[in-house]
């Protein structure tokens, strides 16, 4: 089956109404720290109080995720994505009244993090429902879930360069605490029409005769790993492009700077469904890995922001093949009834590891500038290459690959080396 027939199959297997709520439920996450960033900065004139209000948002979204993800293997997405939805939703909107009102600080900065606790992780936890999805297709459902694995991923990078966008749009058509209402809008619809969509029950079903199992074995975490390198890489190119830009005199152009970034993967996530289907996800990894170092090496030299902007568009290219490879091979070194704690705690791994990109590379820029924030960068992808190359044995030896026993039964095989 060719890619494109794949991505076609897929679209026929889901239905389109599935994917539009799927992408477009996405987004209020990517929307929710910039438009929080700018709420509080704009309204109490602080933007020391917006970068606090905004991290301790990322952070207890980052603490959350696995737990919610957790409970959803347990209990069903259903129940626990309509209840993150509908409290998420509610709590961007009283961050709003919040500072409005003019509360005190640490209230302001509560209400963010009570907030981030709420907020569902929808990409992750659409990975977990392609399997079930593709159960009837036979021969075909191991290239399709790949396909379906660069398609979330180029999804997740598109939902990271277009939600900034709509904040920035929102706050120039309206205000900041509209922008974030925007966002409370859309996760309120589209992140509870995901919850009730039938595939999230079709998902729960699918992985409730097979036990537990353990999720923290060598290889995933690894792979958890492999996703804060990544994180890392996104935090200090951020803080790097920030700097280039405001010292530049327009620091608006950091957001294009990101975009572009996002612009770049989301088209090579797209085009990971025409790898050969020979070629392990392991390997992937480790030959984006090397091209993750390579392809950042020029931002020590970059000297202006169109600069930057061309560099990480190039070096998005990178970005999501790493990253289709490090959930593609999380869904089969864990069991399957932990598969929706496995995506959650990889994209909590990942605003883990942004922290602390963002944070190392804002010290060093403040003493020597750009240049030696993209050094954080730099070392994020030396990380990376290091964890790959040293790695593939473990991670080939741990891959699981379910299959079909009889009608809608599955179970696991393994296809790691043999003795």
């Amino acid at each position: 089956m060719s890619p494109l027939a794949s991505y076609r199959r897929l679209l026929h297997l889901a239905g389109p109404t599935y994917v539009l709520v799927a992408f477009v439920g996405r987004l209020p996450l990517a929307m929710s720290q910039l438009g929080t960033l700018l709420l509080v900065a704009t309204s109490t004139g602080s933007y020391g109080l917006g970068g606090l209000s905004a991290g301790a948002l990322a952070v207890a979204n980052a603490v959350g995720a696995p737990v919610a993800g957790t409970l959803a293997d347990r209990v069903g997405q259903r129940p626990v994505v309509l209840v993150q939805s509908l409290l998420g939703a509610a709590g961007l909107a009283l961050l709003v009244a919040v500072v409005h009102v003019g509360a005190a600080d640490a209230l302001v900065v509560l209400t963010a993090a009570a907030t981030g606790l709420a907020l569902p992780q929808v990409g992750p936890l659409a990975r977990v429902r392609w399997r079930p999805l593709t159960r009837t297709t036979g021969a075909h459902q191991r290239r399709l879930v790949d396909a379906a694995f660069s398609y979330e991923g180029a999804a997740d990078e598109a939902s990271f360069a277009i939600g900034p966008a709509l904040i920035g749009l929102s706050v120039a058509a309206f205000s900041p605490a509209g922008a974030l209402l925007l966002a409370a809008l859309l996760l309120a619809v589209f992140g509870s029409a995901f919850a009730l969509d039938p595939s999230a029950r079709l998902a729960h079903a699918a992985h409730r005769p097979v036990s537990t199992g353990r999720l923290l074995g060598a290889a995933f975490v690894v792979l958890v790993v492999a996703q804060v390198s990544i994180g890392m890489l996104f935090g200090a190119t951020q803080t790097g492009s920030t700097v280039l830009a405001t010292d530049a005199g327009s620091p608006g152009l950091a957001g294009f700077i990101h975009a572009a970034l996002g612009v770049g993967s989301a088209l090579a996530g797209l085009a990971t469904a025409f790898v050969p289907e020979r070629i392990g996800h392991e390997r992937r990894a480790l030959v984006a890995s090397w091209a993750l170092l390579v392809l950042a090496l020029p931002l020590l030299v970059v000297e202006s922001p169109l600069g930057a902007a061309a560099t990480v568009l190039v070096l998005g290219v990178a970005v999501a093949p790493y990253m289709i490879a490090v959930f593609s091979l999380a869904e089969r070194v864990v069991p399957p009834a932990r598969v929706g704690a496995a995506m959650t705690l990889l994209a909590s791994a990942t605003g883990v590891g942004y922290a602390v990109g963002s944070s190392l590379a804002g010290r060093l820029a403040d003493a020597s500038g750009a240049t030696a924030a993209f050094g954080v960068t730099i070392g994020a992808t030396v990380l990376a290459v290091l964890l790959m190359s040293s790695q593939q044995g473990r991670l080939r030896a741990a891959v699981v690959e379910p299959v079909l026993d009889g009608p809608g039964v599955e179970s696991a095989v393994e296809v790691g080396p043999t003795t």
